[in-house]
Formats: structure tokens, C-alpha cells, sequence
């Protein structure tokens, strides 16, 4: 197999012009071309005046590889295709007395129990919240009806987080092993569209990701794996410093000397066991703001040009970083073409937001997380939870400006850079449910970070043509960037001062998103496969 890189063919070429330009590129007959498939296509943006290409990488079989390759050998953009074929690390002869666990079936705790699984070792999943489709009702039940079931939300249930966002699944995370294919490839088993395989940003949306979840779930159980619901974990059985089991909330105890500790970033009761435990945390850093929309017609005739609308390149995102004078840096996040700013908070008496969108992102608005990097030791000292105290107390007062009943407090992008209140919407409506309570968002945030953003936002103006638009909508707040804590963890992959537990995913700090999730459970399941199949030693 050799691949071939920087393939380029006009934006509307037809699906049939792709092996003729194979065949040309490399300088062979058709008959010699016997099997190629696309594994990268992306586009550069930065020709919307211009011609806007698609740039392909292709992974090709050919008659003749060698003299092929020797030919080409000077052609930086031919040579062989690496072998990123996932390869187990063993599996079970017969079944193990000890079974693993896994805490948590967001995108973490569902690749390291799938993985626990397909090495046979039939691990047991405990969610505290309930299975996708109810868990999407309960969530529909706080957006349309101001009612807050705290089991069961945006952040706790099957499928993590993860399940009401884009539905991202790139990555920046360095992947040497590929952990991140063999997630894209679960996904597509599990009924994902094949194109994100292959296409630069993918995402799958939310609707599509609940029965892509709900399937892999399935898939765990028949390989010998169990999975129960509501079952949250509220201390652990330690003995002479080594994991024994877990309790649960009801009382049962579960024995396992392995448990994949995959919570997600808003399980502050359980940081608040594990500290009460011994288990070693730290305070890490994260970021508060707001999210901001604009109409996404704005974002895609300023990100594209002359192709705004076209239907390959579908709705535009954006990426934008700002260092602020006072010595802050001010970045878009999550940013979530063509979707919705969703009511985010997982417990009574206080607002979070975080954006959503569907596969087809055809929603009237684009919105985007603008946020502040803080840290512990200028922001919040005072030890390991001084983060979750920070978040709960924005959270609470955020509550109070939006009115008391779950909106958010919001103001227009021209009023806040002036530093007055909102009294009316312009042309932008917001997108988020129940509501948004328009006034005056300095007091919901530090002074220091609503300097930041208020210096950023025209900085970003500059960058972006439209982005400063005074009526565009700042709805706020968004805290639950990333986990405030991290169970820091051993070259081992267990916990610092605690053996047998293996922190992991997004809560424990070592994930920020879907796709990094999955590999990070992924290389902690692997890491208890070896020990419990005897591979370490």
C-alpha cells in the first residue's frame, strides 16, 4: 500500500474524475491502479477569492509497488502508507474470575469498556445516569419546561457530554499508535457516516451519535460485558493502599482490584469523595466566558467567500485567539456551525451553557464558547476542588441574573464592548432554551476576564468581518470547559498513590473531547488488559 498526498481536483469535480487523477499523478496505466480509498480530504480556506480546492490524501494498491516506489523515490508526497491497523494487546483464554469496572460511559468509559471487552474480560459499566433515548427526554425536559432532573442531563447519562455537543471528532492530542482510527472505525460500525474516515473536522451531531452510543452499547454486552444505569459510585473499598472495589449509592459493594476511573468533568461529588479518600488530586487549569452567535450566513461569507453555501463545504467554523493587554488569552471554543447554545447545568440553581449541533448543521445561527484561560495559581488557590468552587459560585450567580428559572443572562455584542446593559434583541435571536434574560453581563464573570473579551471581540472583528457585529447575542455562562481537577496518574496509568485505580478520559484531566476521550480509554484499557492478562510481567 503507498499513499499519496496533496492530490488536488477543483471543488466540483465529479465523484468519477478522482482514479483518472490518480493514475496521472503517479504516471501509470488504469489497469496498474487496482484499489485506492480516500483517507484525508480537506480544503484550503484561504483560496475563497480564488480557487478553492479539494486536497486529497489516497491510500492506493498498485501493480508493482516496489519499482513504483523507486521511481517516485525524489516525491515527497508518494511513499508507503503507514500500518495503522489496530492491533489488541491479548485476549482471555477463559473467562477471569475478577471482572473490571468502569465508572462512567461517556466517550472514555465507552472505548475502554469496549476494549476491556473485545480482549474478553467482560468488564461491568457503572453510569450514574440513565440510557441515551431516556437521558435525551430528561434533557428535553429542562430546554422546554424549566425542570432539572440532576441524574440525568447534559453532562450525566450514556454517551458523556460528548452526546449533546457537535459531535466533534478531531483531535490535536499526538496519537502515535492510531488509537484515534480505531475510534473513528468503532464509530462507523457502530453506524456513523463513513465520511468521517476521511473528511478533516468531522462530526457526527447529536441525534446520530445517540444511536451510534445505544449501538456500541450492544456490542459491549454481547462480548460478555455488562452495563448498568443509574449506579453512581459513592466510596471506595482500599485496603493497604490497593484498590478492592467500589460502593455504590444503594449500598452494593462490586470487588475488582482494576477500575477505570473515566467520570466526566462535572462529577464534583465524586472529586469531592475521592479527596475525602486520600486519592491524589490537583487543581488544573480551565476557562469561563460566554457563547457568542451570529448568523451563520455572516460566518460563512467571511470564512468562504464566494462558496459560502456550497453544499460540499456545508456551514464554516472558525478558530480565533486573542492575547489580551492585561495579559490574558481570549480563545473561541467548541465551536458549533449551524447549531444551538443548550442549557448545560447538571445541578438545581444553576446555569451553564455549551453549544450543540446536528449532523446537517442547518440551524439559523453559529455559536462558539469565547473564553479566558484561568489558572489555580493566580485564580483560584486554596487546593485541589478550589476550581469546582469557583465554577459553582459563577454558576449560582449566573443563575440569579438570568431571572431564577434557568435562563441564561445574555447582552448584545455592541452593548457589552460599550458597557451597558441590553434592553432588546437586534437580528440575531438567540438559539438558547428556556431563555434569555437580557441586562448587563460584567458581574457574571472576573473583572479581569470581561476585560479580556471585551478587548478581544474587535481583535477578532479584524480577523473574522462581522464578528463585532453589534447585534450579535453573548449568552452566558460557560465554565465547564474542561475538568477543574486532575486525578493525577503514573507512567502506569494508576493513580499516584493508589493502586488499582486508573484514572482517565476528560474528568481526570487527560481528555478534552470525543475523539481524545475515546483514545485516552482506549490506552487505559490497555493498560489493565496487560496487567490482568499477566503481559507485564
Amino acid at each position: 500500500m503507498l499513499r499519496l498526498t496533496e492530490l488536488k481536483l477543483p471543488l466540483d469535480h465529479a465523484d468519477e474524475a478522482l482514479r483518472p487523477a490518480i493514475v496521472q499523478r503517479l504516471g501509470i496505466a488504469d489497469a496498474d491502479l487496482q484499489a485506492f480509498s480516500v483517507f484525508k480530504r480537506s480544503y484550503d480556506a484561504r483560496k475563497k477569492y480564488g480557487d478553492m480546492p479539494f486536497i486529497y490524501t489516497i491510500d492506493c494498491q498498485v501493480k508493482d509497488e516496489a519499482a513504483l516506489l523507486a521511481r517516485l523515490s525524489g516525491d515527497k508526497h508518494v511513499g508507503p502508507a503507514p500500518d495503522i491497523t489496530y492491533k489488541p494487546v491479548g485476549k482471555a483464554e477463559a473467562p477471569l474470575d475478577e471482572r473490571p469496572i468502569v465508572v462512567g460511559f461517556g466517550p472514555c468509559g465507552i472505548f475502554a469498556a469496549l476494549i476491556l471487552a473485545q480482549a474478553g474480560l467482560r468488564p461491568i459499566v457503572l453510569e450514574r445516569g440513565k440510557e441515551v433515548r431516556q437521558r435525551t427526554k430528561d434533557t428535553w425536559g429542562l430546554w422546554r419546561k424549566n425542570v432539572l432532573d440532576p441524574t440525568s442531563n447534559v453532562q450525566f447519562g450514556e454517551g458523556g457530554a460528548g452526546t449533546f455537543s457537535d459531535g466533534k471528532l478531531y483531535s490535536q492530542i499526538k496519537d502515535p499508535n492510531h488509537y484515534g482510527r480505531k475510534v473513528l472505525e468503532e464509530f462507523v460500525k457502530a453506524g456513523a457516516p463513513d465520511e468521517i474516515l476521511y473528511v478533516s473536522k468531522p462530526h457526527i451531531g447529536t441525534f446520530r451519535l445517540t444511536g451510534v452510543v445505544a449501538t456500541m452499547r450492544e456490542e459491549i454486552k454481547a462480548l460478555g460485558g455488562e452495563v448498568r444505569f443509574q449506579q453512581r459510585v459513592s466510596d471506595l473499598l482500599i485496603e493497604d493502599g490497593q484498590l478492592t472495589g467500589v460502593v455504590l449509592e444503594s449500598g452494593e459493594q462490586l470487588n475488582s482490584r482494576h477500575v477505570i476511573l473515566a467520570l466526566g468533568h462535572s462529577s464534583r461529588d465524586t472529586f469531592r469523595m475521592l479527596h475525602a479518600r486520600g486519592v491524589y488530586l490537583e487543581a488544573k487549569p480551565f476557562s469561563v466566558g460566554f457563547r457568542i452567535e451570529h448568523p451563520q450566513s455572516l460566518i460563512d461569507r467571511a470564512r468562504l467567500g464566494k462558496y459560502a453555501g456550497h453544499p460540499k463545504l456545508g456551514a464554516a467554523d472558525y478558530k480565533l485567539v486573542h492575547h489580551a493587554s492585561n495579559g490574558r488569552s481570549v480563545y473561541s471554543f467548541c465551536m458549533c456551525p449551524g447549531g444551538t447554545v443548550v442549557a448545560a447545568t447538571s445541578e438545581p440553581e444553576r446555569v451553564v451553557t455549551n453549544g450543540m449541533s446536528q449532523y446537517s448543521r442547518n440551524e439559523r445561527n453559529a455559536n462558539a464558547g469565547i473564553v479566558v484561560g484561568i489558572t489555580p495559581e493566580q485564580d483560584y488557590p486554596g487546593g485541589p476542588l478550589a476550581g469546582v468552587e469557583l465554577q459553582e459560585r459563577l454558576e449560582s450567580h449566573a443563575y440569579v441574573l438570568g431571572g431564577r428559572n434557568y435562563e441564561a443572562p445574555g447582552q448584545l455584542v455592541g452593548d457589552f464592548i460599550k458597557g451597558k446593559p441590553s434592553t432588546a434583541l437586534g437580528e440575531v435571536q438567540p438559539s438558547y432554551k428556556p431563555g434569555v434574560k437580557l441586562g448587563d453581563l460584567a458581574p457574571s464573570l472576573p473583572d479581569f476576564a470581561i476585560e479580556a473579551i471585551r478587548e478581544a471581540l474587535p481583535a477578532f472583528g479584524k480577523q473574522i468581518k462581522g464578528f463585532d457585529l453589534d447585534d450579535a447575542v453573548l449568552t452566558g455562562i460557560e465554565t465547564r470547559t474542561s475538568s477543574p481537577v486532575r486525578i493525577t496518574r503514573g507512567d502506569d496509568l494508576q493513580s499516584l498513590n493508589l493502586k488499582g485505580l486508573y484514572p482517565a478520559g476528560e474528568g481526570a484531566g487527560y481528555a478534552g473531547g470525543i475523539l481524545s476521550a475515546g483514545v485516552d480509554g482506549i490506552r487505559v484499557a490497555e493498560a489493565v488488559a496487560k496487567d490482568m492478562l499477566g503481559l507485564n510481567r
